[in-house]
């Protein structure tokens, strides 16, 4: 009997060959989200400003990360329909889905503020591009990928993002194999702990650039994109599913997921590392150097201090996250509005409006920096309500029937939103009080 997992064949109609590999991608693509402009400011700046002292935080949401993005993916694989799409379905008060739209919709700006922003500063540092224009040509390209997408399908865009991916694991590792960090200050920074307000904004920015809420919306529709085929029935909300997407896509869903954990654990692996890398950089080679704490004097004392391979390798993988980032960021939020509102906005006209915000800050003139990391925060405090939603429709064996969470996987869900939700609470304490 053929393997179920080949790809077709043109004369046999099955290849008799398994190809695993046909199977991951979506998740690699999803991560991208956490290598974008923002990742790097945040943890450039933590590096620059307090050495090790937020590597747990790093390590602690990669960690959640996994576990957020597999139960992303399942939800797509399992059900064909992404999480906008299920919560539009499930969210019978039209106010309410459309005020719940309205915050995914924010927090979708945000992160294009992050990665146009981003991909604008490399242009400027590579090239001397002024940021403005920086902004357009990122904008432009982003275009060029999302078209790649919808005209030509889920795996040459991913082909293509992940060729990015690539470039940014290399651009930002590089330095660290130059100029190693402490290993003593490595261990020392895993031990959970605080250094006054600043240290708790930046740790909500990390968790904000690792943990992103468009990533969990983008996952579960790249995976349905990939793996559910198109259905003969009706798929407007509240139609039932009359043929089980395992028949239609003759791959059994067990094998999905257990190619999907496989994926999940590459893409967290590289995001997790690299990320890592950035702060260790920052750590071991800025730490107390005046300026290094925004992007543009990160990469002069790269420049000065390590040599201009370095300092060029880290503006290239800065302007490739930009580039990769911004896409994803865009497919998630047109997924958002789809499957929320029911509404498709043409490609062109979406991409243009949501340029605006981004585009208007480089205009004024504002700290590119100061607004990567801000955006992030505004990202952090939309995480609950990407991640509450996803753990509880996992649960439910009306939504997932047997493939629903088991009981820890689902306290540990708990146990993530539970922490998250509260480092924003104490952030915004913090904040109000001046403490």
């Amino acid at each position: 009997m053929a393997d179920p997992t080949a790809r077709p064949s043109r004369r046999e109609g099955v290849s008799t060959v398994p190809r695993v590999a046909w199977l991951i991608g979506p998740a690699l693509v999803a991560g991208v989200a956490y290598l974008d402009p923002g990742n790097v400011a945040s943890n450039m700046t933590a590096g620059a400003r307090y050495g090790y002292l937020l590597v747990w935080v790093v390590v602690l949401g990669n960690v959640m990360a996994w576990l957020i993005q597999y139960l992303s993916a399942k939800l797509g694989i399992v059900t064909g329909r992404s999480l906008p799409e299920t919560l539009g379905i499930r969210m019978r008060n039209r106010w309410g889905r459309r005020a719940y739209w309205l915050q995914a919709e924010l927090v979708a700006m945000a992160t294009d503020i992050a990665e146009v922003i981003g991909g604008a500063v490399a242009l400027n540092l590579l090239f001397g591009v002024p940021l403005l224009w920086g902004g357009v040509i990122t904008g432009t390209v982003s275009i060029a990928l999302l078209l790649i997408q919808s005209r030509r399908g889920a795996r040459p865009f991913e082909f293509v993002v992940i060729g990015l991916l690539a470039i940014i694991a290399i651009g930002f590792s590089f330095g660290v194999f130059v100029a190693p960090p402490d290993p003593a200050g490595v261990v020392g920074g895993l031990v959970p702990r605080f250094e006054g307000t600043d240290s708790v904004l930046l740790a909500a920015s990390i968790l904000g650039a690792t943990i992103m809420p468009h990533a969990i919306y983008a996952h579960s529709a790249l995976a349905r994109d990939r793996f559910a085929p198109p259905r003969s029935h009706d798929s407007s909300p509240g139609a039932r599913i009359e043929i089980p997407l395992e028949e239609l896509r003759g791959i059994p869903t067990r094998r999905l997921l257990r190619a999907t954990k496989w994926d999940v654990t590459i893409a967290m692996l590289i995001a997790g590392t690299v990320n890592l890398c950035i702060l260790l950089l920052a750590a071991a080679n800025l730490a107390g150097v005046p300026g290094t704490d925004s992007l543009e004097g990160a990469h002069a004392a790269l420049a000065a201090g390590l040599g201009p391979l370095v300092a060029t390798l880290f503006a290239v993988g800065l302007l490739a996250s930009g580039l990769a980032s911004t896409s994803v960021g865009a497919y998630a939020g047109a997924e958002i509005m789809h499957g929320l509102l029911h509404i498709r906005v043409p490609l062109l006209a979406r991409r243009l409006v949501t340029l605006i915000p981004a585009l208007a800050i480089l205009a004024i003139g504002f700290d590119p920096t100061v607004a990567l990391v801000l955006s992030q925060v505004v990202l952090s405090f939309g995480i609950p309500f990407a991640l509450i939603p996803l753990v509880a429709l996992t649960a439910k064996a009306d939504v997932l029937g047997g493939y629903r969470n088991r009981v820890w996987t689902t306290v540990a869900g708990v146990a993530a939103s539970v922490f998250l939700i509260a480092l924003n609470a104490i952030l915004l304490w913090l904040v109000l009080t001046g403490a």
